[in-house]
């Protein structure tokens, strides 16, 4: 079958690579791709976001499914537009694509669901959002009710903090914040594949938001992941279906907006169980560079039987062994960062046993891969054990030349740490 990848980052670069390998395709397409993704599939100039550019590719080349990879198309309806076209696409429509799109939606219909996420308001007014703070107190999450590629989140330590990101938020015309009670405990990302009534769990992950090691410094698309995670037992595991996930199939399918798709659950597990952070609608960035690595069976089947309705009674096996991956990104990143740098080395350090390296922000200039983004690069590996995995992760970042990037180098700290301790 001839498939068509939108995207052109780092997941989208996990995603070919995962598709390519399975005997079901004939050809892949991506758009617009990179430089690395250009290794596993033909990288086509279109622009995503003009849909009948997108059905007329479709149309001219047969393409039998499309994968949509970033949540931006998926908000505007491509799914849509390509299923009314008669093109099969794996996503969720545009209505269903409200979890990530609108966060004071989901946060709504947590709260009419019974779904535990953190106590909230929403607030069109910078005042009454600051008013509503100093009621709360500090800590207090400051949220853009909007897409924001996984940084439009503020935990703000204090009130005058707050006050900074709120006044940050609403110097956009039109507006919305979502202010929220600051939750504790040990955050975990997982992945459910949906058909609109059955929901598949995948495995789960836990990833780096912060771009400094000790969890420091600003909050970044993510630099860096891994799975399994540990904090996410088969009890908590049991508890996020029962008391997140299938409440929230239920109420969507009773909206009129059956949820088909992955499902990206960001939890927070506390004290008291797990707890909705939020939803994203699409796979995660840079955790389904881990995922693909573990991943054992042939994802084109799952992606069908999403789109198909049949996944009632599918099952994904997985590779036991950790996977680790190290996001490379360019010094400044997520402020301002050169593009243009030169990166060698990438051959060798694929040679270190138990790697693949995903990119995200490359493409090839007179023969030289070059940086053209701010998360570059994503090392990623297995290993027998989580410490194993990061040995391997940094033994090829170390034999990376790209003098104008930078990187964590304490990703994975907390499973290591268990690992170490015995648990």
């Amino acid at each position: 079958m001839n498939i068509l990848l939108i995207g052109s980052g780092g997941r989208e670069h996990a995603l070919a690579w995962k598709i390519a390998a399975s005997p079901l395709v004939t050809k892949l397409w991506c758009a617009p791709g990179n430089a690395g993704i250009a290794q596993d599939a033909e990288c086509v100039a279109l622009d995503v976001a003009d849909h009948a550019a997108v059905i007329a590719f479709c149309k001219n080349n047969n393409v039998d499914l499309v994968v949509v990879g970033p949540e931006a198309p998926l908000a505007t309806g491509i799914v849509d537009d390509l299923i009314a076209a008669g093109i099969k696409a794996f996503g969720p429509s545009r209505l269903a694509s409200q979890l990530e799109s609108s966060k004071g939606f989901t946060k709504d219909l947590c709260r009419a669901n019974n779904i535990p996420t953190a106590a909230y308001d929403r607030f069109r007014d910078a005042e009454a959002a600051k008013a509503y703070v100093r009621e709360q107190g500090a800590p207090i999450v400051v949220k853009a009710d909007g897409l924001a590629a996984g940084k439009g989140v503020v935990v703000a330590m204090t009130i005058p903090e707050a006050d900074v990101a709120i006044n940050a938020l609403f110097s956009a015309p039109g507006a919305e914040a979502v202010i929220e009670e600051f939750m504790e405990g040990e955050e975990a990302s997982f992945f459910v594949l949906c058909d609109g009534d059955n929901a598949l769990p995948l495995v789960a992950a836990q990833d780096h938001k912060r771009a400094y090691d000790g969890d420091k410094g600003p909050n970044t698309g993510g630099m860096g992941a891994y799975s399994p995670a540990p904090v996410f037992t088969d009890v908590v595991r049991e508890r996020t279906m029962n008391e997140i996930i299938l409440p929230t199939l239920r109420a969507m399918k009773a909206k009129g907006a059956p949820y088909r798709g992955v499902l990206f659950a960001g939890l927070m597990i506390t004290s008291d169980g797990p707890k909705l952070i939020e939803y994203n609608v699409r796979f995660g960035d840079p955790e389904t560079q881990v995922l693909m690595l573990r991943l054992m069976s042939d994802l084109v089947p799952a992606l069908l039987a999403s789109v198909d309705g049949e996944l009632k009674h599918f099952d994904l096996r997985w590779f036991p062994d950790p996977a680790l991956t190290v996001v490379m990104a360019a010094k400044g990143y997520p402020g301002d960062y050169r593009k243009g740098t030169r990166i060698e080395g990438l051959g060798e350090a694929a040679q270190v046993e138990g790697v693949q390296i995903f990119h995200a922000g490359t493409k090839s200039e007179n023969g030289h891969i070059v940086a053209n983004g701010g998360r570059v690069l994503n090392v990623s590996a297995l290993g027998k054990s989580v410490s194993e995995a990061q040995r391997r992760a940094y033994a090829a970042v170390d034999r990376i030349d790209w003098p104008e990037g930078f990187c964590r180098r304490d990703i994975g700290w907390q499973a290591v740490a268990r690992e170490k301790e015995g648990k």
